[in-house]
This record gives C-alpha cells, structure tokens and sequence, in this order.
C-alpha cells in the first residue's frame, strides 16, 4: 500500500476553460483570448495542490471509460496523485465543465454535462485501510454517503477530517450540515457559513458552526482574504495582490495547501499566509491547476514580501 498522508475523496473534473470579454450568443459569437484544457472539481484539484506541494496524496473518486476520461485521470497521474483507488465505471465520462472565464475580472460561469452526477461511488467500494492509513481525509460531500462512512472511520482511527464548504447563496442543505459535525476543519467559501448558520457576522459564523462540531472554521472571501475562528483564536489573513487571470479553483488550491500547513504542523496564522499566497499564485495563470505553484516558489513569493515559513 503506497504510504499516502493525505486522502481526497469526491469530485474530479474535466475543465474545457474559455476566456473571454463577453459570452457568445445565438446571433454571435466571441474572440477568445485564452483556451485549455484542465483538470478541476474541489477535491481533485485540492489533492493536486497537495501533490505539488510535496506531501504524498491519493485521490479517491469515478471516472469514465472514454478518452476524456483518460484525459481527467491522466492529470492526477501527471501530478503525482495515487489514482490507485479511483474507480472506471462503463460509461462515458460525464464530469465535464465548460468554463467561461471573464479576461478583465477573472470570474467565471460553470456549465455541466447532462448526467454530472451518475455512478456515486458507494461506501462499499471503499477501501478502509487505505483511507484511514492517511492523516488526513478531504471531503466535499459528493459520494455522500460514502463520505459519512469514511468520515467515521477516520474520527475511529483517531485522523482529521477536513470540509470544503463551497462558494453559496443558499441555505446549505440539512444532509450536508450531517456532514459537516463529522469534520474538524471547514473551510468554506463566501456565503455558505451563513447558509449554515443563518447569521451574518463573520466571527458569530465561526464560533456558531465551532458548536456544530468543527474545531477549526475558515472562511474565504477572494479578494478579502480569509478569516480563521478557533475556540482560542480568531484572525484576518489579507490577501496578496496579484495579476488576476483565472480564479477557477482558486478555493480549492486554499484548501489543499492548508492541508499541508495542518501536515506541516504549523501554527493557524503562518498556515493561512501560506494557504493565500499559494491560492494567490493559481490564479495568475487560466485554469484551475494549471498555475498552482511548487514549494519552492511560494518560498520565493513569500520571501520577497517579507515572510519566512517555518523550516520543514
């Protein structure tokens, strides 16, 4: 058994990326300025991030049986990232995102292959051993249930669990909020902490879903930074200004570098600088892994702006 240290479970993508002034329509259409393709989905993406960041990952998940399938596993393969437990269903991969990319913002609009969701991996295609022989797990909640069960089976095997709380508008669904007391670290995007809780300031957020069961709350807001809440602590962690080209998957990269710093064993403050600057460097460059960055050049980074990381 390969001796990983960190273990994603959930949603892996195949990311057709566009950029663009404005989006076409029926009567015209657009002059690109940028095209890729890209690996995506928060967990894929996150363990990416993990791999390049110099920690052993593995990726647990479904593709397809096609060529673009080929090309979504290809990426964690190219990376670095342990697929040995990622299963092929017989079916064409249906994990595809068209992202149409804003060239003057950096925003982007998501667009999904009919069938997104087909062939959840169940928890008895888990494999125990391999997930709990990980420090640490990352979760998302695709594969829902197999996400409770490994989630259990972590908090047994006396592991961290850590949640990406995406990016909403809405009030977060009640099977999800389950989800969210097995975890001891959530980090979540902007408005899901209020869909969460129903409240509106940033640090009542944090203390509120500390009660849920998380002993660790971060919340990202792009360009505003994060905001980390402890039963002991709460802090602000400004952003780094950078040239923004795409902020596709900027979140996810976050959340895996923050995994490391947790691996690393660093302290709260110096893990969310580190988890900034690497979430900055993505973003600087079109599609969601294409630009996260190595250790050795978020070093550079924060070393030119004043910031030593601890020695590893």
């Amino acid at each position: 058994m390969r001796d990983v240290k960190v273990v994603g479970l959930g949603l892996a993508t195949l990311d057709v990326l566009m950029r663009s002034g404005a989006l076409p329509t029926w009567e015209k259409g657009v002059r690109l300025s940028g095209f890729g393709i890209d690996g995506g989905g928060p967990v894929g993406t996150a363990m990416v991030a993990v791999s390049r960041l110099g920690v052993p990952v593995g990726y647990v998940g479904i593709a397809g049986n096609d060529t673009i399938a080929d090309l979504k596993v290809g990426s964690f393969v190219e990376n670095g990232v342990d697929v040995s437990r990622l299963i092929r269903r017989d079916q064409p991969e249906k994990q595809v995102v068209i992202v149409n990319v804003h060239e003057e913002t950096g925003e982007r609009l998501f667009s999904f292959v009919e069938g997104f969701n087909d062939g959840e991996l169940t928890p008895e295609e888990l494999d125990r051993d391999y997930i709990t022989n990980a420090d640490f797990l990352h979760l998302e909640g695709h594969h829902w249930s197999a996400a409770m069960q490994a989630a259990d089976w972590m908090h047994e095997a006396g592991k961290t669990v850590v949640y990406d709380g995406s990016k909403t508008t809405r009030k977060v669904a009640e099977r999800t909020r389950q989800l969210v007391e097995k975890v001891d670290v959530l980090i979540c995007g902007s408005g899901y902490g209020r869909g969460l809780t129903g409240l509106t300031d940033v640090w009542d957020i944090g203390r509120a879903i500390l009660d849920l069961g998380p002993r660790i709350v971060v919340q990202t807001e792009g360009e505003l930074g994060s905001y980390t809440v402890t039963r002991d602590d709460h802090f602000h962690t400004p952003a780094f200004p950078v040239d923004v080209v795409d902020t596709t998957g900027a979140g996810d990269v976050f959340h895996g570098a923050f995994i490391v710093g947790l691996h690393k064993g660093w302290d709260l403050r110096t893990i969310a600088r580190f988890s900034t600057a690497v979430s900055s460097l993505k973003c600087t460059k079109l599609g969601g892994r294409r630009g996260i960055p190595y250790y050795d050049e978020v070093v550079a980074f924060l070393r030119e702006r004043g910031v030593e990381l601890p020695e590893t």
